[in-house]
């Protein structure tokens, strides 16, 4: 590649998921284009990695198929456990717990990759390569069922950051722990997620910084037991907030520094949306990230160049 890559995964799912409601709404879907519109600006193609709601919303369904038909982007899988297809109830109350899809039963979660998996290609008529998993919970097993349905990509995992102290299941070990994972990509190895193997799949890492250089002296002597709370690491995200242009550029900076051959940025499908999160709260907010996101993809563009995950994948392959 003549410059690093640039790639854009928005979690393409239902309205303000952040509010624990049981009827899921997809308005979001509306505002899409203006964003789709900002990245083709800039030669960006987004990655819309699809949720089941989104994927039989009729609005979606006919941005996402203009988006495939043009060669202007993507769209992957992404899978919430608890509302989509096929039905099991593993706590009880799942619309409660939203428990990660890694906690169900093996024979549930094959189930579940493949009804999507099926969805998705039936609906765009296009082969699904790339992935990211639910709530960023990922194991070997389902790394292993991605290989075995002909994914190329995933980009499950965040470097730096533990999930085991976010529950799902009231009974369960929480989510991943990411904190030894590469920072770089890596074909995986589907017996042991965190380190490179043999496989066909590209795990491809979210790119976040730790916020304190201090951090790698307490990583050395295991978690900060501050006010006698065990958490990660603290990080930034190549993901906006409404007030954090400058650390974004940052994060992508040091990203390019440590040698990496991309940056990966993320954001929900709601948070286009006044209202449909909590961060982006009505239309002032929204035209404050479109601000954001002009700047920092017009810096972006003198330093990267815009792939998909999928291109990004055939550009690894090439040069192997």
């Amino acid at each position: 590649m003549k410059k690093p890559a640039f790639i854009i995964t928005i979690d393409t799912e239902g309205d303000n998921l952040w509010q624990n409601h049981r009827q899921i709404t997809t308005e979001n879907a509306k505002f899409l284009p203006r964003f789709q519109s900002l990245c083709e600006k800039f030669g960006f193609k987004p990655v819309w990695l699809t949720n089941y709601e989104m994927a039989v919303d009729p609005v979606y369904i006919e941005f996402a198929s203009d988006v495939i038909a043009r060669g202007q982007g993507e769209v992957g899988m992404h899978l919430h456990a608890w509302n989509s297809p096929p039905d099991y109830d593993l706590t009880g109350d799942d619309w409660r717990y939203q428990p990660y899809l890694i906690e169900f039963p093996d024979s549930v979660l094959r189930e579940k990759v493949l009804f999507m998996t099926r969805l998705l290609e039936d609906t765009f008529q296009t082969k699904m390569l790339s992935h990211r998993a639910g709530r960023w919970a990922f194991d070997s097993r389902y790394a292993r069922l991605l290989i075995e349905s002909g994914y190329q990509v995933d980009c499950s995992v965040t470097p730096r950051v533990d999930w085991r102290f976010t529950p799902g299941a009231p009974n369960g070990q929480g989510g991943t722990n990411y904190r030894n994972f590469p920072t770089n990509a890596y074909f995986i190895d589907p017996q042991q997620i965190h380190q490179a193997g043999e496989s066909s799949l590209l795990e491809v890492p979210m790119s976040i910084q730790y916020k304190h250089s201090a951090w790698l002296n307490i990583l050395k002597q295991g978690y900060d037991n501050l006010r006698g709370k065990r958490r990660s690491p603290s990080v930034y995200w190549l993901r906006p907030d409404g007030k954090n242009l400058e650390t974004m550029k940052m994060v992508a900076g040091d990203a390019l520094a440590q040698g990496n051959d991309y940056v990966e940025f993320m954001l929900h499908s709601s948070e286009f949306m006044p209202g449909g999160s909590p961060t982006f709260k009505d239309e002032a907010s929204i035209n404050k990230l479109y601000r954001d996101l002009e700047e920092l993809f017009a810096w972006l563009a003198e330093r990267t160049q815009g792939m998909t995950l999928a291109e990004f994948y055939a550009s690894r392959k090439a040069v192997m």
